[in-house]
């Protein structure tokens, strides 16, 4: 017997003795090895926030804001320490500005009883948050924003906005959670990583209700945020907004360079519309309005647009023909209301004939840059049409056409430049010199963005070179931008052969050419007019009305501003496209604007635009608003 209960007890021992061991090596894993119990305790005495910095500003060449940050907030909740009782959901709504309905969703969103914040609202105003922060609200605590303002209101295509992040974008980089913010379209997008700067974190210590009572170990785990970097771009912002005044009521670009620098002074793209417009509850709102107009403010025609360069488009034939030595500047060609080749004729205005180069720039004469264009193209030494094509395509593209420039907002927009293979391909190989005819005149195949024209005209004025056009002129902090804008660009003609041509654009101006409403006494402004056909047809098969366009510099010596001017269906070039760069080139070389009636016309001068107003119409049969 005594033996028998003897062995019981051991065998208890041993039970008991396995037991503690279990118990211990379970302790010792979940203390030592499982970092799951750790966090789960940790989050009930502690919890951890986001610090989000102060994003960086953006200044025009003169110090001037154009985007500048003030001070908001996000409204966060915990549904887990929300009371059960007490919890006056009314009054929180009425603190939020927001309906009990939007403040139901996010809660049953939030999901009961969690422990990890939420998103309740943004953009509440310091007024709003004190408000809240009197109410103790259990469960529900602010976090520091900044949101977006714009002193001048402009420049919304050019700037861009800042946005909520969309899971694309949280999946493709790993700085990126729900609920934070990023650059959306032009300087915010292209600066993002400079801009946003670096996200801090704060540990608050909670008392067993839940309440902060301070800091987690007194901060010793805290990181700072870093604030954004402040970016001065180069844009004139007084002349920015000058030239979105003159472009109200019209569709298309203007772009103005300094040709010294590739600095972009201003960049314009109408219709546009107001940045402030993008900032704040409204702006979802806001977005799906912009999205209906057919006119398509959000689009960065400047950058994007493919557009015929018409007739400015004959300084570059111009040029060519004197490099290959098929033109020399006394050259006369006839021109008897056109250029006539098979069945086809290549209309003109009249002026006077024959011409020779620089008053056939002058004049923009059709029929002079055809016969040009044939002789490039067809110059016995290459032996063969399509190798005349060929070389004429390699110098179209060392002028900057056909390819991205590289300029430092994202989405450029190549153009094109129609090349051999394009017309083996399209014509199945059977076709000559008068196949590309249109061409000789910016027509036909040839498309350029309205920044390459702009590049045209700071590639003439330094007479064979030029600058990537850039938008940011200084980074703080740094020493210097990238080394790429300062780098030039040749094209293939010599700088000699740029004297005839810019010798033309001046008659044109001051010597009764085409271009001649653009003169500005004591400035010396160079001009080409354009006006390029389209092939949009109204309901009953007519025609609206060509595009106009103007490109041009000043002073002749010593460029200050290069400039390019598109209006769709404005007609000639000389009847708007003319003016508006005139007054931007007025205000900016001599700080006022003298000409008061020019101005005057150009704010009332309105375009009917018929093919976009028909777009709308069918828009908004397809998408009738709720």
């Amino acid at each position: 017997m005594g033996n028998k209960g003897t062995q019981r007890y051991h065998r208890l021992q041993y039970i008991v003795l396995l037991a503690a061991i279990a118990i211990l090596a379970r302790l010792f894993y979940v203390q030592l090895v499982d970092d799951k119990y750790k966090a789960l305790a940790e989050a009930n005495i502690m919890r951890v926030d986001i610090d989000y910095p102060m994003r960086g500003e953006v200044l025009d060449r003169r110090g001037e804001y154009l985007i500048r940050s003030r001070v908001c907030y996000d409204v966060m909740v915990v549904t887990r320490d929300i009371p059960r009782e007490g919890f006056d959901s009314v009054r929180l709504a009425t603190i939020l500005n927001i309906s009990m309905d939007k403040l139901r969703r996010e809660l049953r969103r939030a999901g009961p009883n969690s422990r990890q914040p939420h998103l309740v609202v943004g953009y509440l105003s310091q007024e709003a948050k004190l408000i809240l922060d009197e109410s103790d609200f259990k469960g529900f605590y602010t976090r520091f924003r900044t949101a977006r303002e714009y002193p001048r209101q402009v420049g919304g295509n050019l700037l861009g906005y800042v946005s909520e992040v969309d899971q694309r974008q949280i999946d493709k980089w790993d700085y990126y959670s729900a609920g934070d913010y990023i650059g959306i379209g032009g300087v915010e997008s292209a600066y993002e990583t400079l801009l946003r700067g670096e996200k801090g974190i704060s540990y608050h210590a909670k008392d067993t209700r839940g309440a902060i009572v301070g800091s987690y170990k007194d901060g010793a785990l805290d990181v700072l945020p870093v604030k954004g970097t402040q970016l001065t771009s180069t844009i004139d912002a007084r002349l920015q907004e000058f030239a979105e005044k003159l472009m109200i009521g019209k569709v298309g670009a203007v772009v103005a360079i300094e040709p010294s620098t590739g600095e972009i002074l201003v960049m314009v793209s109408s219709p546009t519309y107001n940045p402030d417009l993008m900032v704040g509850r409204q702006r979802n709102e806001n977005v799906s309005e912009m999205m209906r107009n057919q006119r398509q403010p959000q689009f960065t025609r400047a950058l994007k647009e493919h557009y015929a360069p018409g007739s400015t488009f004959k300084l570059v034939q111009g040029l060519i023909g004197l490099e290959e030595g098929v033109l020399v500047p006394g050259d006369r060609y006839p021109c008897h209301m056109g250029y006539t080749y098979g069945k086809r004729t290549m209309g003109c205005h009249s002026h006077a004939s024959p011409l020779d180069l620089r008053r056939a720039v002058a004049e923009s004469c059709n029929a002079y840059f055809c016969y040009v264009f044939k002789n490039i193209i067809t110059s016995p030494k290459y032996g063969s049409v399509k190798e005349g094509v060929r070389r004429w395509s390699e110098y179209v593209k060392s002028f900057g056409f056909g390819e991205k420039l590289g300029c430092d907002l994202y989405g450029e927009s190549k153009g094109f430049v129609p090349t051999v293979e394009f017309y083996d391909k399209t014509y199945d190989g059977r076709w000559n010199w008068g196949t590309a005819m249109s061409c000789a005149i910016g027509q036909g195949e040839m498309a350029c963005t309205p920044l390459q024209m702009a590049n045209l005209a700071a590639i003439i004025a330094n007479r064979g070179y030029y600058y990537t056009p850039h938008i940011i002129k200084a980074i703080d902090g740094q020493d210097s931008i990238d080394r790429r804008f300062y780098e030039r660009h040749y094209t293939m003609v010599s700088e000699k052969n740029y004297a005839p041509i810019i010798d033309g654009m001046w008659q044109s101006v001051n010597d009764g050419g085409t271009s001649r409403a653009a003169k500005l006494e004591g400035w010396d402004v160079c001009g080409k007019t354009g006006t390029a056909e389209h092939y949009r047809r109204t309901a009953s098969g007519g025609r609206y009305p060509d595009h106009s366009t103007f490109i041009s510099f000043a002073p002749r010596n010593n460029p200050k501003i290069a400039i390019t001017v598109y209006i769709e269906h404005g007609g000639f070039g000389s009847e708007i496209a003319v003016p508006i760069a005139s007054l931007i080139e007025e205000l900016y070389l001599t700080d006022t604007i003298k000409r008061p009636e020019m101005l005057d016309r150009v704010l009332k001068y309105t375009i009917n635009y018929g093919y976009y107003d028909a777009k709308q119409r069918k828009y908004d049969e397809k998408h009738p608003k709720k």
